[in-house]
């Protein structure tokens, strides 16, 4: 089982996340948005690590008003290899931007070389591998002021990853996921989670962090992203702000009610 981190963790995000001062000031929208989210899939074919080749992918299609740009090339400590190039089109199109990255599970070599950089025990397992997740938050972070990417919010995504597998042991996988939650809370940005409830649970086991969530629904519809709002399908126990769906080779967004009167809160004004 993983320890009390985790409910601490939700506090402290949950305080940051209703800090009205660090929010940018955009008014509010009725209805549910459009948006859409890229990452190195949408970079042009042939860069990236070899697992994870980027594929030139279309952009997000005219309607969308918010961009969730991804920070990784797949696994954790793995750059998105065209995140300035998106960071720009998104600020070119003056639209709403927030960050998202993938967690992974460290191999040996990583876990070696990060295993005792952080603030968690590093003479326990579990806190070894919190500390690579830290470290995964805070290379990501790294990143974003490079390029310039500012976002008041970064989601984790949690999901297996081809080629770079999740272990058996869901309370060891959890623990990276708490370490990287902190790691971006403890630089002052609130968080969220993406994923499913099948996905999580297959991932972390019954691990709670209670916080935001972008919910996934698949090759489907709108209709059925924005159902993904509902309480049914909880990840973990927090709000539902974003549901997504695929369509025609591209990842679509849709918030979730009552989302828009807040938007300062998940995105930054370009």
């Amino acid at each position: 089982m993983p320890d009390d981190d985790a409910g601490d963790l939700a506090d402290l995000a949950e305080q940051l996340a209703q800090d009205g001062e660090s929010r940018q000031e955009i008014p509010p929208v009725d209805g549910a948005l459009l948006g859409a989210d890229i990452s190195w899939p949408q970079c042009p074919p042939g860069m990236g690590i070899p697992e994870k080749r980027t594929l030139g992918m279309p952009m997000p299609v005219p309607e969308a008003e918010y961009v969730v740009v991804g920070l990784t090339n797949g696994p954790g400590f793995t750059p998105n290899p065209c995140l300035a190039d998106q960071v720009d089109w998104v600020g070119d199109h003056q639209l709403l931007l927030s960050a998202y990255a993938v967690a992974s599970y460290p191999d040996a070599g990583t876990l070696e070389d990060y295993g005792d950089q952080g603030p968690y025990d590093a003479g326990s397992r579990l806190g070894r591998l919190k500390n690579v997740g830290y470290q995964q938050a805070r290379y990501n972070i790294g990143n974003m002021g490079t390029v310039g990417l500012r976002t008041p919010i970064v989601w984790i995504d949690v999901e297996p990853v081809p080629d770079f597998e999740w272990s058996a042991d869901t309370t060891a996988n959890a623990a990276v996921v708490e370490g990287a939650a902190r790691g971006y809370v403890d630089a002052g940005y609130a968080i969220g989670v993406y994923s499913t409830p099948h996905l999580w649970e297959q991932v972390v086991g019954d691990l709670r962090l209670e916080v935001p969530e972008w919910r996934a629904a698949g090759e489907t519809s709108r209709e059925e992203a924005l159902s993904r709002c509902g309480d049914d399908w909880s990840i973990q126990g927090g709000e539902a702000v974003l549901g997504q769906w695929v369509e025609q080779r591209r990842d679509h967004n849709v918030t979730c009610p009552g989302i828009t009167a807040d938007l300062g809160r998940w995105f930054h004004q370009t």
